[in-house]
């Protein structure tokens, strides 16, 4: 085969020079890959157990932190996870309602709003924000816009605004107004429930009233209950517990009518205003049970409007301030005399206008002295003197007993809060002391409160009992079944029967022709007493001018129940008695028992001869 010249050149230019070249070159070669030496090898080990060494911590490592985290860490985790999957909710629940015994609501919670304004956002003058708002707010424009001016933002124009009224402040649609909702306690009788009712504070708690004694019945309890989160924190009700959102129906139901307490606040208003005085109070009670039918006490406060009162109206002074009760303590007196046998009904005593205790000269009220007369004269003339020779035929140990056995020196039981205790004297000084003896038997010397009055006069009204006077009923639901009733302590026998019944009897001639006929009731029999007692001094002894005047009675004779206490403090004028002032208040009281009750007339019985009174009486 014939070469072409470029082979021909090629095969000139492979010279013996350079095959030996190529071959000192794989020489070179097989010199490189001559094995490792002792300390190639020993730095490779090295590097093996480190990297080893390395990988075995790490793992270590992973597995000490994995058994932190599950085992020693686990529960705690666990329930952080929990926590963020799930979260706690109490639900709100409204306060229990409290109603009269006639079911008409007396406190109620229901939604409000708190009304914000922010200026700064008003897209209108604040003139023209003030004219669509004011006729809402109950204020005028100029006062509006003064109050707009007062701050760029977080103005509080109303805390508790009806929820009609903030619906039509929405309708307004006006920049720069925020409404929060919320709840709030309302008192749709306003100031005719105060004193007995209460209030609760912004934090809805029972401050004052049945709404403070009852705070653990008024507050429904409701538990918490987790519910789970999504992933996006929104709630998911599927694990709620069944029916967690429902609360019971249950109300506190009081003694009192709303009819009569709104009577009896009419009656003791008129008397007030006609005879400037300080502040009066009337109790109604059921002697049989000790249920108060109405309790008003004046002046008071609006539990709606609570933050603008006096804080003394707070507190009911019917039992939590004490006085002396003067003479309607004095057929007490008569009873304890009756029931230890040291008197009769019938037994008389002369009164010669004074006599001498010790160092102490005791007159009657009027100055005058009424001869020879009974006991039940005694009461129509609110004679002083015919009680002290009545409770010096008692030894005063016996007496100061009794006085105890009455309750006089405790706190009355009942269900409504700041209960005063009576003062006493101690029973050495009452003992060693005639003056004590003889002042306590027309009822000075020793101090209790109206509330307690009622209920040492209750025990002549049912038959000789003293019962706890009460406003709660208990807790019932929607269809008038009760579940929950106060436990009251049982009625004590106190006086028998029969010495009950014959004081109520001379009592009767007080309003027949004593001191209390401006409250007699054509068909009814009626007993009663007057008190026109000195005001005591927080310093001792007695207020130059001031007196205290009451009126007590018990309807009807034939078969007592009802007590009405009508007290004044503080009367101006030279007519202000306790025939005067107090005994038109009951009457006007009784007026309108009557028929609420619906008390029947009493049979025509004329009073008997002894016991009326043939001397002119005295205004007490």
């Amino acid at each position: 085969m014939q070469k072409t010249p470029s082979q021909l050149k090629f095969r000139k230019l492979r010279k013996p020079e350079f095959t030996g070249q190529r071959r000192v070159a794989k020489n070179r070669d097989m010199k490189a890959t001559v094995p490792p030496t002792q300390e190639q090898i020993a730095n490779a080990k090295f590097r093996l157990l480190t990297v080893w060494g390395l990988l075995m911590a790490a793992g270590l490592g992973l597995a000490i932190n994995l058994y932190n985290l599950q085992i020693v860490q686990g529960p705690k985790l666990t329930q952080r996870a929990k926590n963020q999957q799930m979260m706690k909710l109490r639900p709100y629940t409204p306060r229990r309602l409290i109603v009269d015994r006639n079911d008409n609501v007396l406190a109620i919670d229901r939604p409000v709003y708190t009304l914000y304004a922010h200026p700064k956002l008003f897209d209108k003058t604040n003139e023209a924000i003030a004219e669509q708002l004011a006729p809402l707010l109950d204020k005028t424009p100029p006062e509006l816009v003064k109050i707009f001016q007062s701050r760029k933002s977080g103005i509080t124009l109303s805390s508790a605004l009806p929820e009609t009224i903030g619906d039509q402040v929405k309708g307004l649609r006006l920049n720069g107004l925020e409404l929060i909702s919320k709840y709030s306690r309302y008192y749709p009788q306003g100031d005719l429930m105060a004193d007995i009712v209460g209030y609760v504070n912004i934090d809805r708690r029972g401050q004052a009233g049945v709404e403070f004694s009852q705070d653990q019945w008024l507050e429904r309890s409701q538990k918490t209950v987790s519910l789970n989160r999504a992933g996006n924190g929104a709630v998911m009700p599927d694990n709620a517990p069944e029916g967690f959102l429902a609360a019971d129906d249950l109300r506190m139901k009081l003694t009192i009518d709303s009819r009569l307490q709104r009577a009896t606040r009419a009656a003791l208003k008129k008397q007030m205003e006609e005879f400037k005085g300080k502040r009066g109070a009337v109790i109604v009670m059921d002697a049989l049970d000790g249920s108060i039918l109405a309790l008003v006490s004046q002046p008071t406060y609006d539990p709606n409007d609570y933050s603008k009162a006096d804080i003394s109206l707070f507190k009911n002074w019917t039992v939590s301030d004490l006085y002396e009760p003067g003479s309607t303590f004095k057929p007490l007196t008569v009873a304890i005399a009756l029931e230890n046998g040291v008197i009769n009904a019938d037994d008389t005593f002369n009164d010669p206008g004074a006599i001498q205790i010790g160092k102490y000269t005791i007159r009657n009220a009027g100055l005058n002295g009424y001869g020879q007369i009974n006991i039940a004269q005694i009461l129509q003339n609110s004679s002083n003197i015919g009680m002290v020779k009545i409770i010096q035929k008692l030894k005063p140990s016996v007496y100061y007993n009794w006085l105890e056995r009455l309750g006089i020196g405790q706190a009355v039981d009942t269900d409504l809060p700041s209960v005063a205790s009576g003062k006493l004297k101690n029973q050495e000084i009452f003992i060693r002391s005639p003056i004590e003896n003889a002042t306590t038997s027309f009822g000075q010397g020793f101090s209790l409160t109206p509330l307690q009055l009622v209920q040492m006069q209750g025990a002549l009204a049912n038959g000789g009992k003293l019962v706890t006077p009460h406003v709660i009923q208990g807790l019932v639901d929607s269809k008038g079944q009760i579940h929950h009733t106060p436990n009251h302590p049982a009625p004590r026998q106190i006086f028998s029967t029969t010495t009950a019944q014959k004081v109520v009897e001379m009592m009767e001639t007080v309003v027949t022709v004593g001191t209390g006929k401006a409250a007699q009731i054509p068909g009814y029999r009626i007993a009663g007493k007057t008190g026109t007692a000195q005001k005591a001094s927080p310093n001792g002894g007695y207020i130059p001018g001031a007196r205290i005047t009451s009126f007590v009675a018990i309807l009807p004779v034939e078969s007592p129940r009802y007590v009405i206490l009508a007290v004044v403090d503080e009367p101006k004028g030279a007519n202000a008695y306790g025939s005067t002032v107090a005994a038109p208040i009951v009457k006007d009281v009784m007026n309108a028992l009557i028929p609420i009750e619906k008390i029947p007339p009493s049979q025509e019985i004329e009073p008997k001869s002894i016991q009326n009174s043939t001397k002119e009486t005295v205004r007490d």
